[in-house]
């Protein structure tokens, strides 16, 4: 079994019912089942075949849809890419993916091309909007046959690379299969008791695995309509939840700050929803109070990772405790050990592991970094956690130098090696401090070359140029020295207790 035969029986059964309203754009699941078709059978005219990777390099649209189905059909492997992507991001993914297509749009040529020449895999572009002649208009896939594809794919068979942060500081593409994807939405629906009933608001980025991996491809599982936006707007979701009745609503922390921070957000009708739900980073306990008596509504945080999408829920019926991640999931497994890999006594805090169908084959061309993952089968999440008397999960910290900025992962070595490139700077250490918006924010410790001198402005600009925005700096200090141990590593907590005496 695979993710497109699960969709085509929801094409099949709900051909009329409309399946995504974008903008001022409906399409139905017939259209969507169609113009995925089309799409599949125009990448098989360019040499894309079982196997290859296509990249999407495209925001939330419907386009992205029926490109990322159209891939499914055809066997090949999605690889979203996230859109605040600047060169070198671009160029590493694209590399190490060694995708043969890149479907774009025509803002973001330009950034493409610029790495382009460095990229001898990659056949072709694929330019969505626009009117510029390089690369091939993304309406040239449309003049493709509509017949379905004919395309033998297992469960096993991989459905995503979806890159994420890894020990190097370097993306990794975690390996995704159908399986794994299928098993993850299918029990999310039965715990969450997601139906065709349901219209879902989709406001998380479909590059990221929250907002396609269970959002999207829950809803199409379940033929649930689907109110897409481009990006988050707090008073844009709440019109589209009152316009469209919508009854579910998937987001990340800072989503739910924007909410509460909306002038008269009271005055919106929000009695279609039955669900709100949170992951990627902590939900602050004051933040799932204020949610509630505000909106009304207790949030219910889950506790996921690229690697495996979702691992533990608060229930649907019955306790949603503020501060936790909820129980794990029917058929996946949890463990909280200490250093010796020993099970830890209820209330003390160990790494979380974590053993289920969810978890994903391992990192693409990666296989050292792979087994390092794994210890006896099951996947050491970086993540520590310590479990209540109920069971219920709590997330204490990370093991891996990982911050959340707004739900996005910003790995403080990529970060560094930014700042090391500029010219004035001799060395650079990244942590994440506390941010009542993001979660948390970046802060980098500078130390300047001998003689040179830079700005705070110009430092952050730069990093602007070369980083996505989640990952720039919010605030840079310069040091004479950053503190080490005799061995020459960066003593971090010192620089956590330097940024919270401030």
């Amino acid at each position: 079994m695979n993710l497109s035969q699960e969709f085509k029986k929801v094409f099949i059964k709900s051909p009329t019912k409309v399946a995504v309203n974008f903008a001022d754009k409906q399409i139905s699941f017939r259209e969507l089942d169609f113009g995925s078709n089309r799409v599949a059978n125009g990448l098989a005219s360019l040499g894309v075949k079982k196997g290859d990777r296509v990249c999407l390099f495209v925001p939330n649209c419907i386009e992205f849809i029926l490109s990322h189905l159209g891939v499914l059909k055809l066997g090949a492997i999605t690889v979203p890419m996230n859109v605040m992507y600047k060169g070198r991001e671009i160029e590493h993914i694209l590399s190490n993916s060694e995708a043969k297509v890149l479907i774009t749009t025509q803002d973001k040529l330009s950034l493409v091309e610029g790495v382009s020449s460095r990229l001898p895999k990659l056949r072709q572009i694929i330019v969505v909007g626009g009117t510029s002649t390089k690369g091939i208009p993304y309406e040239k896939l449309s003049e493709a046959s509509t017949e379905e594809p004919r395309t033998e794919i297992e469960d096993n068979d991989l459905a995503l690379i979806c890159y994420t942060s890894g020990t190097t500081g370097r993306p990794k593409g975690a390996m995704l299969t159908h399986g794994n994807l299928i098993s993850n939405s299918k029990t999310l629906i039965n715990l969450w008791e997601w139906t065709d009933k349901d219209v879902f608001l989709l406001s998380l980025p479909m590059t990221h695995v929250h907002g396609l991996g269970v959002g999207l491809h829950g809803a199409l599982l379940t033929g649930s309509p689907t109110i897409l936006m481009e990006k988050f707007k707090a008073e844009d979701a709440l019109s589209l939840i009152q316009e469209f009745k919508c009854s579910l609503f998937m987001g990340v922390p800072t989503m739910y700050t924007r909410f509460l921070q909306v002038s008269g957000g009271k005055a919106y009708d929000l009695s279609c929803m039955r669900l709100f739900i949170s992951g990627s980073a902590p939900l602050p306990i004051d933040t799932f109070h204020r949610f509630r008596e505000v909106f009304g509504f207790e949030i219910l945080e889950r506790y996921g990772m690229t690697e495996t999408m979702m691992n533990t829920s608060n229930p649907y019926h019955g306790k949603r405790k503020p501060g936790t991640v909820g129980l794990p999931l029917p058929g996946v497994q949890a463990r909280i050990v200490d250093s010796q890999w020993g099970d830890v006594p209820e209330g003390e805090t160990g790494e979380i592991l974590v053993k289920g169908p969810n978890v994903f084959k391992g990192y693409w061309n990666l296989p050292d970094e792979t087994a390092q993952a794994f210890r006896d089968g099951w996947l050491k999440t970086g993540d520590l956690g310590k479990k209540d008397e109920d069971g219920y999960i709590s997330i204490v910290g990370r093991s891996k130098d990982l911050i959340i900025s707004g739900g996005f992962n910003v790995y403080p070595r990529e970060v560094e090696e930014v700042l090391c490139s500029h010219p004035h700077v001799e060395e650079a250490a990244v942590i994440g401090i506390p941010d009542q918006v993001r979660g948390e924010a970046v802060k980098a410790y500078v130390v300047l070359k001998s003689g040179e001198k830079v700005s705070e402005e110009e430092l952050i600009t730069f990093c602007r140029e070369n980083l996505a925005i989640f990952k720039v700096p919010q605030e840079v200090e310069f040091i004479p020295q950053l503190p080490r141990t005799a061995s020459g590593k960066v003593i971090v907590h010192e620089l956590c207790n330097l940024a919270t005496s401030k």
